[in-house]
């Protein structure tokens, strides 16, 4: 049946694509001689096409383009359809594989999320006659063969014009070269108001400088995220290596503004382009420019984004004989280190929250944090290779809650955005705090997370929803607040995380409570069902249970039945209770009922990667079940543990364009798979980690305290995927879980590897 699926999706996208090609104006496109990316010893192993295609809604929705370390600016193509026709949201990123036309290439958006976000700065060339206002309805071809991409660098050849697109980046600054093969006027259209996806825009503003080798501009666009507070306005500064010829201007009230900038005839002479950027103002963009590019050409700019993925990329220095593994890694690598983004101006000043204007000091303020999703698995990453961006987002969420008075959830640009659930913020700050990163307001971001949690945030903001029903019930009700089973599940998390940072502060009788609470979730278990059910504020049970339809069923059918999850079925939710593992285990009807079903779970997995339907069973492109496998250390059968993490390290990540089972959310699939192929995997929220089953021969990891973690596995390959023993610094492992702090002095993990399950899993 899967099969059958993955033919017809095929089929569906060939007819479109042929109907494309029958349409395609201007000389139809040819192999060319690209340039070469010129990776870095590690950026070789970055292949940034990797997630960018599949079934739309299944997809990593990750992006080809330039963009640095951490960045504010993304810059990618924008992708779209015959007559920039889009008939299916395809690609979040701005950008899908299967696709074969772009609009052009603008400066920001998010990585990997399901938000269609930003689009700001659009630059588009063109040749000839130009009339901007057909630029979005006669959008450029483009193929695959001629186009190539690596960390920092992206180019492409558009055959109707005759040109050859460059881009790069630094964390503030776009930077494109343009080589047109014609001796046609050579046109850049700059858009001061273009957006990714549904919205529009205001306030926009351009001008050409009187030197004519400058524009600045703004414009304040309203898109997914952003829409949900006041917009997020932008200021830009560009720069050419060539004076203007002529330019037009086009402007509709603010809400559809841009230039047309005529460079004149300049056949197989680069035109280079610098666009700094700033959400503070044109200033601070000028200054972004100079700060970061300087008198650098597109060369020197390229040169340095390279030389600092490859210092990234290096914090952990792997060994395989297998090179899809190692691509598939410093892939991996890369998109983890996309987001949270860089919001800090050159000069310190940056837009937070309600368009207040701060300063940074001794820190980079930072935003776009996907916390639902990266709590799990990218922020106990950056706690183990990047404490400061750790840090610099603890800090930031503190900044954030000062002006609205709650930690967020999903802060996104400049403002909250509402989305998901829950207080996740609470097991990142904790985490970080008992891992060691310690200098931040911790008495301050400890109040918030009380605060949240006795349900005395401000309303509307992005604490508990429905927190002052679980107070009062232990539980949310399901006849009184929608999702009611993830909102208890997620609210009991949370406490547990409070707890551990309460004890860590010596406040023992708040940790005992919050302890307490973090024990609510069983409150929601239906020992007769053995699931987590929807509870009645009278006590009875939600029905009828039918633990294998998903929420996404309950879109489009009248009848709802799984409406107290999200995002997934009961069975999904089922085992999600990570400050209470061994609590959790408990609750079934034995240990071995518990493995049992754990063990059926894995294996009503979608028999395909990133499905059309991904089933009830485990579902790694969702985050809620995304730590199950783990789970069986729990239950004394590390061995399934280790067959399982094995089995997806395989079969849910590749090198395809299809490569991750679904959104990557700001790194975190790509950070599953990070852990998992080291043999380690973070219980967020806490100082812990479980053991698996490495992938990988060696890996070197930088821990960035003067110390450095080996990791060796023995004797591993694809038939030795079991634990015969681990010995961390000469000390055997007798349980699958070690804490930060046995790692966090560096050292020498060893794994003995082997075909057949050892008697304890090897512990």
């Amino acid at each position: 049946m899967w099969e059958i699926i993955k033919k017809i999706q095929g089929v569906f996208y060939s007819i479109i694509l042929f109907f494309t090609s029958l349409f395609t104006t201007g000389e139809l496109p040819k192999t060319v001689t690209m340039p070469d990316t010129k990776p870095g010893e590690y950026g070789q192993w970055v292949d940034p096409f990797i997630g960018t295609g599949g079934i739309p809604w299944a997809s990593a929705m990750l992006f080809p383009g330039s963009t640095s370390p951490y960045g504010m600016v993304r810059l990618s193509p924008d992708t779209t359809m015959l007559g920039g026709n889009e008939p299916f949201n395809f690609g979040n990123a701005g950008y899908h594989y299967d696709q074969s036309y772009t609009l052009g290439f603008s400066h920001t958006r998010l990585s990997g999320t399901g938000a269609k976000d930003m689009g700001h700065f659009r630059v588009t060339p063109a040749i000839g006659d130009t009339n901007a206002a057909n630029r979005l309805s006669k959008p450029l071809y483009f193929t695959h063969d001629n186009e190539v991409a690596t960390a920092g660098y992206y180019a492409v050849n558009l055959p109707s014009i005759n040109c050859l697109a460059e881009l790069t980046t630094t964390a503030h600054t776009g930077v494109h070269r343009y080589t047109f093969d014609t001796k046609k006027d050579a046109h850049l259209f700059l858009d001061a108001t273009s957006f990714l996806g549904d919205g529009h825009a205001t306030e926009g503003k351009v001008s050409v400088l009187e030197n004519k080798t400058e524009v600045e501009g703004e414009g304040r666009v309203f898109t997914t995220f952003t829409s949900r507070y006041d917009g997020l306005k932008g200021y830009f500064v560009a720069r050419f290596n060539k004076p203007v010829a002529s330019y037009k201007t086009w402007d509709n009230n603010g809400t559809d503004t841009g230039v047309d900038l005529n460079f004149g005839s300049i056949k197989n002479q680069p035109l280079e382009l610098k666009i700094g950027i700033s959400f503070v103002s044109i200033e601070n963009a000028r200054e972004n420019l100079e700060a970061e590019t300087g008198g650098l050409d597109f060369e020197g700019v390229r040169d340095l984004t390279r030389a600092d993925w490859d210092s990234w990329l290096s914090r952990i220095d792997i060994e395989t004989v297998d090179d899809d593994i190692k691509t598939i890694f410093y892939t991996a690598m890369y998109h983890s280190m996309i987001m949270p983004t860089d919001f800090t101006d050159a000069n310190g000043e940056y837009l937070g929250f309600e368009g207040q204007i701060g300063v940074a000091d001794g820190f980079t303020y930072r935003t776009d944090l996907s916390l639902w999703d990266t709590f799990r698995t990218a922020h106990p990453l950056y706690a183990l290779i990047a404490p400061e961006i750790q840090l610099d987002s603890v800090k930031s969420l503190i900044a954030m809650a000062d002006i609205g008075g709650t930690l967020p959830r999903w802060p996104s640009g400049g403002g909250y955005t509402g989305s998901m659930l829950g207080t996740p913020a609470d097991m990142v700050i904790t985490e970080s705090y008992l891992k060691g990163i310690t200098d931040f307001n911790v008495e301050k971001a400890y109040s918030y997370m009380k605060s949240a949690s006795e349900n005395q945030s401000p309303i509307g903001k992005d604490g508990r929803k429905f927190g002052d029903l679980y107070n009062q019930y232990g539980y949310v009700p399901a006849n009184l607040a929608e999702k009611s089973v993830a909102h208890t599940l997620e609210y009991a998390w949370a406490d547990g995380s409070i707890s551990l940072l309460a004890d860590a502060l010596g406040y023992t009788d708040e940790a005992a409570y919050y302890k307490e609470k973090s024990l609510n979730y069983k409150n929601i278990f239906n020992t007769e069902t053995q699931y987590f059910q929807g509870k009645n504020s009278d006590g009875s049970w939600l029905t009828p249970l039918m633990p294998d339809v998903t929420t996404y069923y309950d879109e489009i059918s009248p009848v709802k039945v799984a409406q107290a999850y999200v995002e997934g079925s009961a069975r999904q939710w089922r085992w999600t209770a990570p400050q209470d593992r061994q609590g959790l285990v408990d609750l079934f009807q034995s240990k071995e009922y518990f493995v049992s079903e754990l063990d059926r779970f894995m294996k009503d997995a979608s028999p395909t990667r990133a499905a059309l339907n991904p089933g009830s069973g485990y579902w790694q492109g969702n985050q809620h079940d995304i730590h199950m496998p783990y789970l069986f250390n729990d239950a004394g059968r590390p061995d399934l543990t280790q067959k399982w993490v094995r089995w997806a390290l395989a079969e849910r990540h590749s090198t395809d364009v299809d490569g991750l089972d679904g959104n990557d959310d700001g790194g975190t699939l790509s950070s599953w798979y990070i852990f998992s192929a080291m043999g380690l995997y973070p219980v967020a929220g806490t100082d812990g980690y479980w053991i698996g089953s490495p992938n990988l021969d060696k890996a070197v990891v930088d821990l960035q305290n003067g110390s450095t973690l080996t990791i060796i596995a023995e004797n591993q390959s694809a038939g030795n995927i079991y634990v015969q023993s681990a010995v961390l610094n000469g000390e055997p492992l007798t349980e699958p879980y070690v804490t930060h702090a046995q790692l966090a002095g560096g050292g020498t993990l060893v794994f003995t590897m082997g075909g057949t399950p050892a008697a304890n899993g090897g512990f």
